[in-house]
């Protein structure tokens, strides 16, 4: 039976032991990032600015929760280079259900941001609802 290492952790078993730094997820702190969308008519390809992630962070897991289904329209979230960074686009039509969300290659990795980075919502194919509102978290570790 092989025994293999997961990264960063592999350190624990090395003599001297060296540890991961907080910001990799071993005894960091994790803080969270919120914003609120009050829905408005945002029209397919609108773009509406929740937070700004500051650099040393590692974004783990984000949620997402509306009182107001978004039909047909989609909600993409990440930044102004990669729009589906961190949810790909979709539609959100299960109301009053807060929903995790995460694609794995910019929530699973062990290396912090090297810069701050702008967090988008960006609307797609359709149309949000004239009203209604949504609630956008992100967790981070951060040291």
């Amino acid at each position: 039976m092989a025994i293999t290492n997961a990264s960063p952790y592999s350190g624990f078993f090395s003599t001297p032991q060296s540890l991961p730094a907080g910001n990799q997820g071993a005894a960091g702190r994790i803080i969270g990032f919120r914003a609120q969308i009050t829905f408005a008519s945002q029209a397919a390809a609108d773009q509406i600015r929740l937070f700004k992630l500051p650099a040393g962070i590692l974004p783990i897991v984000g949620l997402i929760n509306t009182d107001t289904s978004t039909g047909t329209a989609t909600i993409a979230i990440g930044n102004s280079g990669a729009t589906g960074k961190y949810r790909t686009a979709a539609t959100f039509t299960t109301t009053n259900t807060p929903t995790l969300f995460g694609n794995q290659a910019a929530t699973g990795g062990i290396t912090p941001a090297t810069a701050t980075e702008e967090i988008l919502a960006t609307v797609a194919v359709a149309s949000l609802p004239a009203s209604g509102q949504a609630t956008i978290d992100l967790f981070c570790y951060s040291l």
